[in-house]
Parts: structure tokens; C-alpha cells; sequence
């Protein structure tokens, strides 16, 4: 989908934020069943499909198949984009091609600058395990900006209890980064609530589920991971590395 870049000024971007995050706040502070926070969910998604129109896009990694089934099933039609380092595995690319037959969802591959193959060439092989801030910096947070230069706002995946680094995430608020609103619809979902989502409404999963992968990222800096050990240890293990950059 072409977006014209007739995107409102950062203020009133800003204060449309600070409107949705109290109240959406307020009605999280109030909603303490699952079925609540399935519907608080909702109402985010609907509130910002009316509020941002074709300015609005979702963020998928392909991992995160709970919130592209939301999606899919709240706003119709809704702009999703994939971000393709090149290093995906085979079973996350089938996850995308899966989803966008399955679901009224207008996906959008965003590739980086550089192939493999002329990063390969320019910084020589292996940049993820010399310097996997540089390769995430190249192929995911260039692309990830690139994606979101046109749009208003962007809707993630994130939640709370991913990682120590999420635990005050908002449904909805300011990304100050990027002078844009940033919405995380399931931002207070437990894992339980996950689990009964996907069984309730038969959501799809990567495949990569089934071999213990919890958290699912190029196929070259991810593990699977024991039962009990935490989501994101089985990203960059081995490595002071937390994050690919999307979200700090």
C-alpha cells in the first residue's frame, strides 16, 4: 500500500497519544478477567484504525501470530509489514505466506539495503556474531524506520512480561523516537492468556513452537529454549545483548 506523507504534525500526533493512554489506561486499570483484556485489545485496535486511518501499520515479526490474528479479525484490511533480514528461518517466512492467505491483511516484505550477500562483502561474514548491534542496526531498525516513514502510528506486539525491559509498556503512547504513536494491544496479556487465545480461536503458530523456540528471531542468533527458562534466552545467547534495537 502507498501512503501519501501527509502525516499531522508531532504535537497533535502527541496529544492523540496522551487521549488514547488515558483512556485506554483507565479502562485497563479497571478490566481484570481475560475476557476484558481480549476486549481491551479490541477497542485499541478500533480506536485507532477510526483515529489513524491508512496512517496506521502493525508490526510482525511472525512470532507473534496472537496479535496478527487480532488484527486480522478486529480492522480487516489493516497494513501489516514484515521486516526480511535474509536470515529468517524457512518456517517463519512460511508463517507470513500462511497469514496473509488465511487473514484480510494487506502484508507488506520490507527488505534492507544491503543483501546478505553485499553485507557479506562490505563487512565481511558473519557480522552477527562480531557485531550484532551493526547487523540488527542494517537490517532491522533501517527497514523498521524506512516502514514507518509515511504512518502515524504503529501497532506492536510487545508485552509486559516479555522481558525486564518492557514491564511499563502502555497499550498506547509516544514513541519519541520517531515522533509517532506507538500501540501495544496486548501489553498486559499473561502467557496463560496467550495460550488460551490460541486455543480458543485456533490461531496458527509458527512451527518453530513445536521445537521449543519462545521467542523467535533470525534463524542464526536463536535458540530454542528449556522448559522454565526465560522467553528471550534463546536471543543472541551468549551475548549482552537484549534487544535488536525496534523498541529502545
Amino acid at each position: 500500500m502507498t501512503v501519501a506523507n501527509d502525516t499531522r504534525p508531532a504535537d497533535r500526533l502527541h496529544a492523540l497519544a496522551d487521549d488514547g493512554a488515558e483512556r485506554f489506561d483507565a479502562l485497563e486499570a479497571s478490566g481484570t478477567a481475560y475476557e476484558e483484556r481480549v476486549e481491551l485489545a479490541r477497542q485499541v485496535l478500533r480506536w485507532a484504525h477510526e483515529t489513524f486511518g491508512d496512517h496506521l501499520t502493525v508490526a510482525s515479526s511472525m512470532g507473534d501470530e496472537v496479535l496478527v490474528h487480532l488484527v486480522g479479525t478486529t480492522i480487516p484490511g489493516a497494513d501489516v509489514f514484515f521486516l526480511d533480514t535474509g536470515y529468517h528461518f524457512v518456517e517463519t517466512l512460511g508463517t507470513r505466506d500462511a497469514y496473509e492467505a488465511m487473514l484480510p491483511l494487506k502484508i507488506r516484505t520490507i527488505l534492507p539495503l544491503l543483501t546478505v550477500a553485499q553485507q557479506d562483502a562490505e563487512h565481511g561474514p558473519r557480522l552477527h556474531d562480531r557485531d550484532p548491534n551493526a547487523c540488527c542496526a542494517m537490517r532491522k531498525v533501517e527497514p523498521l524506520n524506512r516502514a514507518l516513514s509515511t504512518h502515524e502510528a504503529w501497532v506492536t506486539g510487545m508485552r509486559r512480561v516479555d522481558a525486564p525491559t518492557r514491564t511499563d509498556i502502555g497499550v498506547v503512547g509516544w514513541d519519541e523516537k520517531r515522533r509517532m504513536v506507538k500501540l501495544n494491544p496486548i501489553a498486559g496479556w499473561s502467557d496463560d492468556d496467550v495460550d488460551r487465545y490460541v486455543a480458543e480461536h485456533g490461531v496458527f503458530l509458527n512451527p518453530l513452537r513445536q521445537e521449543g523456540y519462545a521467542s523467535i528471531g533470525c534463524a542464526p542468533c536463536t535458540r530454542p529454549v528449556a522448559e522454565g527458562e526465560d522467553a528471550r534466552a534463546g536471543r543472541w545467547a551468549g551475548q549482552d545483548k537484549t534487544e535488536c534495537g525496534l523498541h529502545t
